[in-house]
């Protein structure tokens, strides 16, 4: 993801003055002009060069970032995260999420989380929303290859589990009490599929309150055997693909949002897509067909550094930093 988001970055005038990589392989080693440091270097770093904003395109969870977003709040530094979480963090680990903003607000930065659902889960849907009378409900699905994001985010979806394991192992944390699910909320121990962050992320857009979402993820398989390079192994048929997760959120102002991600090992033919219905007095369709996630996702994260900067403190979701710009 960095090589292009810092291509992208450079060629939109800014400067890279330091980078962190956790590949020991690659520290020392010289990128864009700079030498790669150790994550053990990278307070010494911020304090060193003094940036504007640092990105962060590393994991997906909140709290795998817990350390390096702590260390650029508490020194002041901007910071922008391509981790899926922290889209809108605070409905899946609020006390973290509270930490992080009271540090970023005591020092005055920002820290956000976009990529590809700030434009494509976010705000495309609701621009078509602001076009529509007496809207009842909205329904999205999106699809991405696992394969395409490394072995962390397939493991995550399941991929490569006999359906037994997916049930245990994924299923199996879904299937709990409203109370249990909040309690793993509370404890930072819950584990959001993607979409349990938009939702959230589109009802506050769009001025509406949530007054519950419920989460189910159901294994995916296929007829064939399919060979994943990530797993490294044959996904035989029969067994876990991936999963489905459905995300369904209800509003006080009596509008629905069910939204869904679709995450697997394809097989051959298969593409993204994203596939949106905003229903209401009239009701408006519209699919994308083959987005390159990956390049929409680092453009998202640049074109958006601007906007970051120039927040209010603290940890402030997209959702109320406006419509995305296209940066020249």
């Amino acid at each position: 993801m960095s090589i292009y988001t810092v291509k992208y970055a450079l060629e939109c005038g800014m400067e890279l003055v330091g980078a962190v990589d956790m590949n020991p392989d690659l520290i020392q080693t010289d990128f864009h002009g700079v030498t790669i440091s150790a994550p053990t270097n990278f307070e010494n770093l911020l304090k060193e060069t003094n940036p504007d904003i640092v990105i962060v395109e590393t994991m997906s969870l909140l709290s795998d970032l817990e350390e390096v977003l702590t260390i650029c709040a508490s020194n002041g530094v901007n910071a922008i995260t391509t981790c899926e979480e922290a889209f809108y963090p605070n409905v899946s680990n609020p006390n973290l999420t509270k930490k992080i903003d009271d540090l970023a607000k005591q020092n005055n930065c920002t820290i956000t989380g976009t990529g590809y659902q700030d434009a494509f889960w976010g705000n495309l849907i609701t621009t078509i929303a602001g076009a529509t009378h007496g809207i009842t409900k909205i329904k999205g699905s999106s699809s991405y290859n696992v394969e395409d994001y490394g072995i962390a985010l397939a493991e995550v979806h399941g991929a490569g589990l006999s359906l037994e394991e997916f049930d245990k192992k994924i299923a199996s944390a879904d299937k709990i009490s409203k109370e249990e699910r909040q309690n793993l909320i509370n404890s930072g121990k819950y584990t959001p599929s993607y979409m349990w962050n938009v939702v959230p992320w589109l009802a506050d857009k769009m001025h509406l309150h949530l007054t519950d979402m419920t989460q189910t993820c159901v294994s995916l398989t296929h007829e064939n055997d399919i060979e994943s390079s990530t797993l490294g192994m044959t996904v035989k048929a029969g067994m876990a693909t991936g999963m489905s997760a459905i995300v369904t959120g209800t509003t006080e102002e009596g509008i629905t949002i069910e939204a869904e991600c679709i995450g697997k090992v394809y097989a051959p033919g298969e593409v993204d897509t994203n596939d949106w219905t905003v229903i209401g007095d009239s009701s408006t369709r519209f699919v994308v067909s083959e987005p390159d996630t990956v390049r929409l996702t680092c453009a998202t994260i640049v074109n958006r550094i601007p906007d970051v900067i120039a927040s209010a403190p603290g940890f402030v979701p997209t959702s109320r930093m406006g419509e995305l710009k296209y940066l020249k």
